[in-house]
């Protein structure tokens, strides 16, 4: 079995690179700096169906990908999730939150319309998020 993105995730993100283990993708929703780790691993719905080894991985990139959150965005707070239960292929989102953003302090799923991020902002947001994932 070869992993292939799962369909949803790759119309709602735009790719910024690799990890060791996962794919980052940035949620193309301007109102809340959100990315999504997706491990390159076919088959696999829950952290569990992870090695011990891949586990440990993962939990290294979220801690990359929380730093890096922490530094290109400045939020409040970081939160970090693996739901699943409309996408069932692995992944963990790790969300900047701000006391000031639309959803505070609810979840910011199924809050208001996704607002998607113009041209020009999503590149330059990709290449700093990119920067500072090769530095970590």
């Amino acid at each position: 079995m070869t992993f292939q993105l799962d369909s949803r995730l790759e119309a709602d993100t735009i790719p910024v690179g690799d990890l060791a283990l996962s794919s980052v993708l940035l949620l193309n929703d301007a109102r809340f700096p959100w990315f999504v780790l997706v491990p390159r691993i076919a088959g696999v719905s829950e952290i569990t169906d992870l090695t011990e080894e891949q586990a440990a991985q993962l939990m290294q990139e979220i801690r990359i990908a929380t730093k890096v959150m922490l530094e290109l965005s400045k939020p409040d707070k970081v939160n970090v999730g693996a739901l699943g239960n409309i996408v069932t292929q692995l992944h963990v989102h790790v969300i900047g939150r701000f006391r000031s953003d639309p959803a505070w302090p609810g979840p910011v799923w199924g809050h208001g319309t996704r607002t998607p991020y113009p041209p020009h902002a999503a590149s330059a947001l990709i290449e700093r998020a990119a920067t500072l994932f090769a530095a970590a």
